[in-house]
């Protein structure tokens, strides 16, 4: 695959003054975009060496999302989000396209339902929220013409299935919710991606642990940002992929498949990527991926040994593919008694600190990748877009469940809709970092 690819799903928390955020002096550095001067002789940010051993976390405060380099999307409120006063968010989403000539800014993720302290057993499906520019005003997409009686900005939602009908199916049988004992009500929508591809509006996300099968799916809208949407024919009985041994305990047997599902698209050809491993062409219908024996996977260099990873996504900029991952760091200690902060498997003595964006670089889209460096603290499970001015952003959502932002001083600034401002080394080191001080 040596064809060039322009990245659709275009990047994936703010620190305030936990840890004293000083100001960038003078903003970050964009290279020059006059076109008499080539990019080589640019200025661009410097990139740091890499760290020693391979697969060591950098803890820099410069890698953080701080008050100078990144903000709070203000998403219009919905009447859950009142007492908190802001969106509660995990895995954020924001991305810009262009529909009928003018930027379209578009925001999503996992939210939960009111009265619920996670995104589970179950949730309610998936919002949208779209903007002018990226300080908005950001409004809840306008669903009120297809439900109006259903909360505004609810585009898909497992309670849609009424609305299925011979031929065309909202919800599959498995994206159903379901009940348990254990449980009760079960069945939620993860990790939610918007995309504007040859002219039509889709949607990728995941059925979470909870559901009947775990999974990555694709909706397709017949109409406009706000929908409706419909399964694709290929995840009528199943999410993508095949299933494997994986989860937590309480996940069906055979009900497991490849979760955090994302779309990268070139001209007309799009691709499934799926953490943290894999890809798949789609067909040219969009209905489904291309049959194969087995996906394909990268060709990465691994940490060893590799830790678990998850929300991969890839980017093409600067003529560059970049794959990302969301990596734990765990702080641990040395035999020598020094502090080590790793991306390792977990093992006794080694506690969750940072959910991290941690990257790698390629010539091709398939492969071989670099050896991986720390992009952003704290910014895993994210993704990155161009703005209209051509600048880079990333998402961040500052991880609730465990390490730095579960800490209870904490905790009420955690699962927010962020975004952070990048910066790229330019074209001799093809580095992304955060925005650096």
């Amino acid at each position: 695959m040596e064809r060039a690819h322009v990245n659709r799903r275009t990047v994936l928390g703010g620190l305030a003054g936990a840890v004293g955020a000083a100001a960038l002096p003078g903003g970050t550095a964009y290279g020059s975009t006059s076109t008499e001067v080539s990019p080589l002789q640019r200025r661009y940010p410097a990139a740091w060496p890499e760290l020693e051993p391979y697969g060591a976390a950098d803890t820099r405060l410069d890698l953080w999302p701080r008050d100078d380099n990144s903000f709070v999307l203000p998403l219009e409120l919905r009447p859950r989000d009142e007492e908190l006063g802001r969106v509660w968010m995990r895995d954020t989403y924001v991305n810009c396209f262009t529909v009928d000539g003018r930027p379209l800014y578009v925001a999503t993720g996992t939210t939960r339902v009111p009265g619920r302290p996670a995104a589970g057993p179950w949730n309610d499906g998936i919002f949208v929220w779209t903007a002018p520019s990226l300080h908005g005003p950001w409004r809840l997409a306008d669903t009120r013409g297809i439900r109006p009686d259903a909360e505004l900005g609810k585009v898909w939602s497992p309670e849609f299935v009424g609305e299925n009908a011979p031929g065309r199916t909202v919800v599959a049988p498995w994206q159903e919710y379901w009940y348990d004992d254990q449980f009760g009500k079960r069945g939620n929508a993860w990790a939610p991606e918007l995309h504007y591809f040859r002219g039509t509006w889709y949607i990728v996300a995941c059925m979470g642990d909870h559901s009947r099968k775990v999974g990555s799916f694709l909706l397709i809208s017949e109409g406009g940002v706000e929908g409706p949407y419909r399964v694709a024919q290929g995840n009528l009985a199943k999410p993508f992929g095949e299933s494997f041994i994986g989860g937590p305990s309480f996940v069906l047997p055979g009900a497991y498949h490849h979760i955090d599902g994302g779309l990268y698209s070139e001209g007309d050809d799009a691709w499934l990527v799926l953490h943290n491993n894999l890809y798949a062409r789609f067909r040219d219908d969009m209905e489904g991926i291309v049959p194969t024996t087995d996906l394909p996977t990268f060709q990465q260099s691994p940490y060893s040994p590799e830790p678990y990873l998850e929300g991969a996504y890839v980017l093409k900029y600067g003529g560059k593919y970049y794959l990302m991952h969301a990596a734990w760091d765990r702080a641990s200690t040395n035999p020598d008694g020094s502090a080590r902060n790793a991306y390792d498997p977990p093992a006794p003595g080694r506690v969750q600190y940072q959910y991290d964006l941690i990257m790698a670089v390629s010539d091709h889209f398939e492969g071989p990748y670099s050896n991986r460096w720390t992009a952003g603290v704290g910014a895993g499970h994210n993704n990155i877009f161009v703005d209209a001015a051509g600048h880079l952003w990333a998402t961040f959502f500052r991880n609730p469940a465990f390490g730095y932002w579960a800490d209870p001083t904490r905790i009420a600034d955690a699962a927010v809709p962020g975004v952070v401002r990048m910066e790229w080394t330019g074209p001799k080191s093809n580095r992304l970092y955060v925005g650096r001080r």
